[in-house]
């Protein structure tokens, strides 16, 4: 496992934004947003002024900051400001509950709040009060008791000295998807996002300062921030922030607009671009773009051919995790394994164990524990669940996989997501990429539910595509459509026909709501 050489005193911030003016950037556009092109320079200013007013507000060094804004410059600045005198941003939802942002909010014991007035309406309306909520910045429209961002900082000083942080200080907060249950606060330290991000963006994606990437998903999510925080200003290259929901509509019309060379998304974002695009009389211009990278859940492989088939390029599907940090396991650029998830990236180091914690043969299933010195050091005010992931230097990542001769993986889902029937264990990923072949099914989940004599058999919820209906007889297609693709105990026994999918905000399947 390489090792960075990182200073004891060590301030990320200044490492992402201002080490790009001192080495003469300043000029280059960092941000494309709506009709602005904000530079290095630009954004290293609007960043101290963020910083300074977060500390005349109250922020100290350690003290959450809680961010609550959809990708936008504000978003950034604030981001790093508050890095910068040491405190700790914590992005969140934007489509967060109340019940969420309480939660968020008591969790984090942040002090202090930047969001939009729509959130705070919604918030302030609660029953339930914050326990240690001070301060309110909103960066759009004013409230009574609220700070406006843009007032803020008119006033500020462009001026900040980095605080001298150590690189084992606390840098940022995330939350958790939330897909096995509560959200947890995922910490990371200074030091840690050179280690997780840099074997991606050296070794796969090839990032350089030509480079512009466009994301789908947003920044309060770790994909997203890894797509258009992380990788963007650690390399030197520039990012397209849009506030529009994604739909295939306005996505075509970014890349259309700014041209990236980058674009993520996630796998039902590309299976609904290509539906967008078949109703279309001229085919979209992607030329633009040399990289598609997928990440978030499995790739289907029929997404993967289909897209190929349209536009002539390749879908580099990742896995990665907010504990960990980044994308740690990756298919690269022509050696792309259809079906696998490619291997793990030169810069972690990873092991497939068994639930004796021994490794596992090629081929068998095991839980997948990586290494890598920017894995998170804990989770937030939760010891025992620390206790359970973390083992020395190495993290479990909860997934399931089985690896190839040629050190290739394959996902089989989370642990508790593995079927037995009849004492044999299987992946719902591979009952799921077949009925997803079917020209009926739009979406799909596969868990096991146990039958009359408490043995567990395979069920599929299945969203229909437009001009099918639920029917007996296309349940018994969908189950000889499995039976003559793979083995037969692997067929669903139930097929449950239903409107929609319960899923995190960043997409993922939640299948303990399933089995629910």
């Amino acid at each position: 496992m390489g090792t960075l050489k990182i200073p004891e005193r060590f301030n990320i911030a200044t490492h992402l934004l201002d080490r790009h003016v001192l080495e003469g950037r300043k000029e280059k556009v960092a941000v494309y947003y709506l009709d602005q092109a904000l530079t290095y320079g630009q954004m290293a200013e609007m960043a101290n002024r963020s910083g300074n007013v977060l500390h005349d507000l109250g922020a100290e060094r350690e003290s959450r900051v809680l961010i609550c804004l959809p990708d936008c410059p504000e978003f950034l600045a604030v981001y790093f400001g508050a890095m910068k005198i040491g405190a700790v941003p914590v992005p969140v939802n934007t489509l967060a509950t109340v019940e969420d942002l309480v939660y968020y909010l008591d969790d984090s014991r942040a002090k202090i709040l930047v969001t939009t007035a729509d959130v705070w309406d919604l918030l302030a309306q609660s029953s339930k009060r914050q326990k240690f909520l001070r301060q309110v910045v909103l960066v759009d429209k004013p409230r009574d008791g609220c700070h406006v961002l843009a007032e803020s900082l008119s006033k500020a000083s462009p001026e900040l000295e980095a605080e001298e942080t150590s690189r084992n200080d606390m840098a940022f907060w995330l939350y958790s998807s939330g897909t096995t249950g509560t959200p947890k606060g995922v910490v990371h330290l200074h030091h840690d996002l050179p280690h997780f991000m840099s074997p991606l963006c050296e070794r796969i994606l090839q990032l350089s300062p030509q480079d512009v990437a466009y994301s789908i998903s947003k920044m309060f999510f770790s994909y997203g921030r890894n797509n258009s925080l992380d990788s963007v200003f650690l390399t030197g290259a520039s990012v397209v922030l849009s506030p529009d929901r994604p739909t295939p509509e306005n996505i075509f019309r970014v890349l259309n607009t700014y041209k990236p060379t980058i674009l993520y998304c996630v796998p039902s974002s590309y299976a609904a671009m290509l539906k967008h695009v078949a109703k279309l009389d001229d085919m979209p211009d992607l030329s633009s773009l040399r990289l598609c990278v997928s990440a978030g859940e499995a790739l289907p492989q029929v997404v993967f051919e289909q897209w190929k088939d349209t536009f002539g390029l390749e879908i580099l599907d990742g896995v990665g995790s907010s504990d960990v940090g980044a994308i740690y396991m990756c298919n690269i650029p022509g050696e792309i394994r259809l079906g696998s998830c490619g291997r793990v990236i030169p810069g972690f180091e990873s092991r497939l164990l068994d639930e004796d914690k021994q490794d596992v043969a090629y081929g068998e299933i095991g839980t997948l524990w990586v290494r890598n010195h920017g894995t998170t050091p804990r989770y937030w005010n939760k010891h025992t669940k620390t206790q359970e992931v973390i083992c020395h230097d190495w993290f479990s990542t909860g997934d399931q996989f089985y690896q190839d001769d040629d050190g290739y993986f394959y996902f089989a889902g989370r642990g508790d997501d593995l079927i037995k029937p009849g004492g044999i264990w299987m992946s719902p990923l591979e009952v799921e990429g077949i009925l997803l072949r079917h020209p009926a099914v739009a979406e799909c989940g596969v868990t096991g539910v146990k039958d009359a004599q408490h043995l567990e058999k395979p069920v599929a919820y299945v969203v229909l595509n437009p001009g099918y209906a639920p029917n007996e007889e296309l349940e018994h297609e969908l189950k000889e459509h499995v039976r003559q693709a793979t083995a037969h105990y692997k067929s669903p026994r139930w097929i449950q026909f239903v409107d929609s999918l319960p899923r995190t905000a960043t997409g993922k399947l939640q299948r303990y709501k399933l089995r629910s």
